[in-house]
């Protein structure tokens, strides 16, 4: 590992605004395992949403050479996992039942716009997402587990990669292919430009979340559909917990996840 290794230019570029959205509340609230099934579903939900665009346009360029390196569907994709834990949780017809924020929309419209027009910064979003939740899964999900009186994993698949044997290795792996790419300085400058990026736009979904949950009714939550919600009043009230609640558990999943500089 050297300075001009972008796994660890990315570290550096993304170091202030990591620390402080370790140290929020929200983050510790998480910590202390304060997190409800209710939260957890919908957070399920804008995760949803962030892999499916992410990993079709990962697929999509598959075959571009800054993304090929680090493609690795079978052992890293998430899909497929979240959504056997949606259908646990909302039934077989939970695709009518999610919600998402605005924030999300937009973090996806992102993605979209990069996979188009710049496919290498997808390499961004790659490492901070799935190396992050690599590394954190199994912690965290005994402490979901835990906080939600879950008596089994089920619901918890998320959590889980069962295609990667031993992370230690594989974050070695995939670090190493990531740092194998080849990048104009131009490049390379907007690459970490875009791990930055990557930070703001999972903190706008966390600011979209707190109206979400304080304008929402609950009973609403389990019956509306996947458009964007976009709420402007943000009054104070009893669902304030809810919400320290449920954005320690976003913070810890997206990529500032608790494990993303522990490999």
């Amino acid at each position: 590992m050297t300075d001009r290794d972008l796994s660890e230019q990315i570290k550096k570029v993304t170091m202030e605004i990591h620390t402080r959205a370790e140290k929020t509340e929200l983050m510790m609230s998480f910590m202390r395992g304060q997190v409800t099934l209710a939260q957890y579903k919908l957070l399920l939900c804008s995760l949803y949403e962030v892999y499916q665009t992410l990993e079709e346009e990962m697929e999509r360029n598959s075959n571009h050479p800054g993304v090929a390196p680090i493609y690795f569907p079978t052992e890293l994709a998430r899909l497929d996992a979240i959504a056997k834990d949606l259908e646990y949780f909302y039934g077989r017809d939970w695709r009518e039942k999610i919600v998402v924020p605005a924030a999300t929309k937009r973090y996806c419209h992102r993605l979209r716009q990069i996979g188009k027009e710049n496919p290498v910064f997808l390499v961004a979003h790659a490492y901070t997402r799935y190396l992050g939740d690599l590394s954190g899964g199994q912690v965290l999900g005994r402490i979901a587990q835990k906080s939600m009186g879950l008596k089994s994993s089920e619901g918890l698949s998320f959590f889980a990669f069962p295609g990667v044997s031993n992370p230690t290795l594989f974050k070695q792996l995939y670090r190493s292919r990531m740092n194998s790419v080849e990048l104009t300085e131009e490049e390379r400058n907007g690459m970490l430009e875009e791990a930055v990026r990557a930070f703001e736009l999972n903190i706008q979904v966390f600011d979209d979340l707190q109206k979400m949950l304080l304008t929402i009714p609950k009973q609403k939550l389990q019956t509306c559909s996947t458009q964007s919600v976009d709420t402007l009043q943000i009054p104070i009230g009893k669902t304030a917990p809810l919400f320290r609640m449920v954005m320690g558990l976003f913070v810890a999943l997206a990529t500032v996840s608790i494990g993303l500089y522990a490999f």
